[in-house]
């Protein structure tokens, strides 16, 4: 079994977690540590979701040229990205109405096997090694072939 060794990220101060690393009796993280962690994780979710980028629902369904209701449905079928907003709804990047996303979202859903749409927004906004630690959006503006970015969603999914 793999002990897993936790570094203190999120942090601020040497009172969030007492101890650095685990003793050899207990190797999970303390409560302090797990605070901190799951802090740090709501905040981000909070800031992006009220993202400039991100879109209501409504504006959403103006920007592609279809209803609310065929947005939520979007969603709910992993065609498009959704993330629940605190409020109520939907907020959507505004990015994935790029044609060369869009047209991509549905089978990175089906590669990934999510609908989810914070699986989703991960990960297209997070580096991988695979494309020399671009995003994948990155990459495709960047102009890497769309198949490229579908295979690599195929073996995350795996």
């Amino acid at each position: 079994m793999t002990q897993l060794t936790l570094t203190n990220l999120f942090a601020t101060n040497k009172a969030d977690v007492q101890d650095k690393t685990p003793s050899k009796a207990d190797p999970y993280a303390t409560a302090a540590q797990s605070a901190v962690v799951l802090r740090s994780g709501a905040e981000f979710r909070k800031n992006r979701v009220a993202a400039a980028d991100m879109l209501t629902t409504d504006e959403a369904a103006d920007l592609a040229g279809v209803s609310r209701v065929t947005i939520n449905a979007w969603i709910k079928q992993g065609r498009c990205i959704g993330i629940s907003n605190l409020r109520r709804g939907f907020k959507l990047p505004k990015w994935q109405f790029e044609p060369q996303v869009f047209e991509l979202i549905q089978p990175i859903s089906n590669a990934l096997g999510v609908t989810d749409g914070w699986a989703l927004l991960a990960f297209l906004e997070n580096s991988h090694e695979a494309l020399d630690r671009r995003t994948p959006l990155v990459a495709l503006d960047q102009g890497e072939p769309a198949e490229r970015i579908l295979q690599l969603a195929v073996a995350e999914g795996h």
